[in-house]
């Protein structure tokens, strides 16, 4: 173990429910709590010590010794045997819907890899899951402000649809955990596979992911492992660009809070949470602006509406802020809720912050924007918003991350929709020129651009649940760059009959012919309906010469695919597509006349253990679960199309 061994040791989600006592627990709120529990014990019982209001504020007090106790005791153990053994320490707290008397801030500060979750839900369903969102950015918060820069995540859990899942299924996940500040995948899970030829073989029970070399499409996972390597690559460049940073207040832990919602956060400003450790402690001010040791840098401290409740440390701590020349917005703190605290100097200095709750209010350098939205608070600040974009539909959906690099700046823009979307973009960055880098590809190219009052404007094509990288580097004085025009002419459509081959001692036929491209699953044959694996499409396609244009490039659209393909034409391969568009560009691969196109589809496991569930049927697969019947539905499998051709070319 340590520099010549295992290096890291993950901490899974806390599971142990509300842990309430320890063996020294009275010595331990005195030393942290200054006062002596025991006259206040009956209040656990459900008595009221002296009065209701007291004895509120002892189980406040309480709570807190517990979430010290296990900040200090437990993660900080775990923490520092690892240090003395030259070991680092991914950790987690405690995900969501979980019994957890502590902040997830707070013990993730010890990590040297702070982590959060973020699990799948159903192929195709990809609803906001506000807990999961909030632990991420937790996790991600505490890269930020305690330095680890780096923030991971137990990623793409799943509890459904086992062996279902395929690289297009898990983007739109992978993806909103980048949006939340993730730049480190933890994938979840590899089980152990020490059966040769028993497929798809042992599991976590019912939990997935099943990422593990018996996986269908194992063999073809290079691209998808690349565009997360990719992006989380890009995405610990330089620092984490937000203007707010939100207190959540002290009553309660981040996913529990927004379990069912997002914060009070207008959109297109970058954000970080921050406790009560991290505004006493890792909070300054430089410049108007608040600042970390770390080098993150915030317009406003935003005061979440659960911040009424407020320590007299943490108000200590703002109004120290404020007075060095920081911005403050929220709610004006009402109550102390600790019987340790001064009260007397809580409200003295409430009121000298926030006076009746209204108003702007000057205090030293600063400024408290009593009871102001935090929106319009940012606008009379004069700062705009740092990513927009044209809405052409009503729901139409971007959401963003912004790093700020030595001598640029970087975004990180995702389409949240099952559709195509053609937006305008504006960033607020100005004076340098916009390139697009593409995750999926590698592949980078300028932008048209405009830039106008301190922005730029972008115009983007996004595919469905499509990502960019729209980065700026280069100077440029130009105020506007307008590239020729993409002009997509189609030239055929690729029509039956397609012979399709299968490996053999999997159940099909050597080989079938199909008049028109349709789902194995509707295949008569039940070797071909229950076949997983890869089956490869060969036709010869007949190219005109016409289509050969100076310029021009031919490309090759697929159409639906279930679920990854390799093309290949004239024995050139032109690689594998795992998500929709499935497109591969064939300009050098294909030829006036004919030519030889094979396209390899390779499906998932379902449909062979829906198979192997019919009665008398001949087994091919081996599990230690056993997730579908006879009657569970089959999954659309193969090529399905259209297979289209066609040009595009700059005009």
């Amino acid at each position: 173990m340590g520099k010549r061994g295992i290096r890291y040791v993950i901490t899974d989600s806390w599971e142990a429910g509300s842990q309430n006592w320890t063996d020294d627990m009275i010595a331990q709120f005195r030393k942290r709590r200054g006062y002596d529990p025991i006259p206040w014990m009956p209040v656990l019982a459900g008595e009221i010590v002296g009065s209701s209001q007291a004895s509120d504020r002892f189980l406040w007090d309480f709570r807190k010794t517990i979430a010290d106790l296990i900040a200090d005791e437990h993660y900080g153990t775990v923490e520092a045997v690892l240090k003395a053994r030259g070991m680092g320490h991914y950790g987690e707290s405690h995900e969501s819907g979980r019994a957890f008397v502590g902040d997830g801030m707070e013990v993730k500060k010890l990590d040297d890899v702070p982590m959060g979750a973020m699990w799948t839900q159903t192929p195709g369903v990809n609803k906001v899951q506000y807990h999961y969102n909030a632990d991420d950015r937790e996790s991600a918060s505490v890269a930020h402000i305690y330095g680890q820069n780096i923030a991971a995540a137990e990623s793409m859990t799943a509890a459904a649809a086992p062996w279902a899942w395929s690289p297009e299924t898990l983007k739109p996940t992978a993806d909103q955990e980048l949006l939340n500040g993730i730049n480190r995948f933890v994938i979840h899970e590899s089980a152990h596979q020490p059966l040769v030829d028993k497929k798809p073989g042992l599991t976590l029970g019912p939990f997935g992911q099943w990422f593990n070399r018996n996986e269908t499409w194992a063999e073809e996972a290079r691209p998808w492992i690349t565009y997360l390597a990719r992006c989380s690559y890009l995405l610990q460049q330089g620092h984490f660009g937000a203007d707010l940073v939100y207190f959540y207040g002290e009553d309660s832990n981040l996913t529990a809070i927004y379990e069912h919602k997002s914060p009070d956060v207008p959109a297109g400003y970058g954000f970080d949470y921050i406790n009560a450790d991290g505004l006493i402690h890792e909070l300054s001010v430089t410049g108007g602006r608040i600042t970390s040791r770390t080098g993150m840098s915030y317009r406003l401290l935003g005061l979440a509406p659960y911040s009424r409740h407020m320590s007299l440390p943490v108000l200590r701590a703002i109004y120290k802020l404020v007075d060095a020349g920081a911005v403050v917005a929220g709610p004006k703190p009402t109550d102390d809720p600790s019987l340790t605290d001064d009260q007397a100097e809580f409200h003295r200095l409430s009121d000298q912050l926030f006076g009746d709750g209204t108003g702007v209010h000057h205090v030293g350098k600063g400024m408290v924007y009593a009871g102001m939205e935090l929106g319009h608070v940012l606008s009379l600040l004069h700062v705009p918003t740092d990513f927009d974009y044209s809405k052409p539909e009503s729901d139409t959906n971007l959401l963003f991350v912004h790093r700020k690099l030595e001598n640029g700046d970087l975004y990180f823009v995702d389409n949240r929709n099952q559709r195509n979307e053609q937006v305008e973009t504006t960033f607020r960055v100005t004076g340098k020129a916009p390139e697009l880098w593409h995750p999926d590809t590698g592949q980078t190219e300028p932008a048209s651009f405009t830039m106008a009052a301190g922005r730029t404007t972008v115009p983007l094509n996004l595919g469905p649940w499509g990502t960019v990288f729209v980065v700026f580097r280069e100077p440029i004085h130009a105020t506007s760059r307008t590239l020729p025009k993409k002009v997509k002419t189609q030239l055929a459509t690729l029509k039956g009959p397609w012979k399709v081959s299968f490996p053999p001692k999997l159940g099909a036929p050597p080989s079938i012919t199909l008049k028109a491209l349709s789902s194995w699953s509707d295949n008569q044959n039940t070797g071909v309906k229950y076949f997983l694996g890869t089956g490869t499409y060969t036709k010869s396609v007949d190219a005109s010469a016409a289509w050969f244009k100076p310029g021009a490039h031919l490309w090759i659209d697929l159409g639906d695919v279930r679920n990854l393909a390799e093309v290949s034409v004239n024995g050139k391969s032109l690689g594998i597509v795992w998500h929709t568009p499935y497109r591969v560009d064939a300009s050098d691969a294909l030829k006036p006349g004919e030519n030889e196109l094979w396209i390899k589809v390779t499906n998932a496991w379902v449909n062979r253990l829906i198979g192997d569930q019919q009665p008398g049927a001949t087994k091919y697969t081996f599990a230690d679960v056993k997730p579908y019947r006879a009657t569970s539905p089959l999954l659309l499998s193969g090529l399905l199309g259209p297979v289209r051709i066609y040009s595009v070319s700059a005009q």
